[in-house]
């Protein structure tokens, strides 16, 4: 059995690929890396192709984390049949990805910080019109949901 999980963000260049990194991190540093696909993607296209953004990448590194060899794409209808896990970073992302969810979509289509009961906040905010302080802000919210997310999908497998 293989669980997949796609983190979603608008443009897929600051806090979805910051998930997807980490999260394939700790999934591979779990031993898991065979039975656990990891992907990212956005709702918009703006930037499909392009790297992550370089502060969420500095960010990222200093905490052991490569997005390096990321690049953005969008949500796409199939990515559903795929996917187990369609996990957004904020409330505008999963209404656009409930809007083109498929009706019959059997996984689960959430907020990634639903998944960390010690988080005292539902949305992890788009970091990318701020300063530094937005981009550690994100990567400390991602770690702590994506490594509760990881306990949650260990106890299905």
């Amino acid at each position: 059995m293989t669980v997949k999980v796609m983190f979603v963000c608008l443009g897929n260049i600051c806090r979805s690929p910051t998930a997807h990194g980490v999260f394939a991190a700790m999934v591979q540093d779990a031993g898991l890396s065979d039975q656990i696909l990891v992907d990212s993607c956005g709702t918009s296209g703006w930037h499909i192709g392009n790297p992550p953004d370089e502060r969420s990448v500095a960010m990222a590194a200093e905490r052991g984390f490569d997005l390096s060899v990321l690049r953005a794409s969008q949500i796409q209808v199939q990515d559903f049949e795929t996917f187990d896990f369609v996990l957004a970073m904020d409330a505008q992302n999963l209404s656009d990805l409930q809007t083109v969810a498929p009706a019959d979509y059997s996984g689960q289509l959430d907020l990634l910080l639903n998944f960390d009961p010690y988080s005292d906040v539902s949305e992890v905010p788009d970091p990318y019109y701020g300063g530094e302080e937005g981009f550690v802000l994100a990567v400390e919210l991602i770690e702590a949901a994506c490594l509760q997310l990881l306990k949650h999908i260990k106890a299905t497998l």
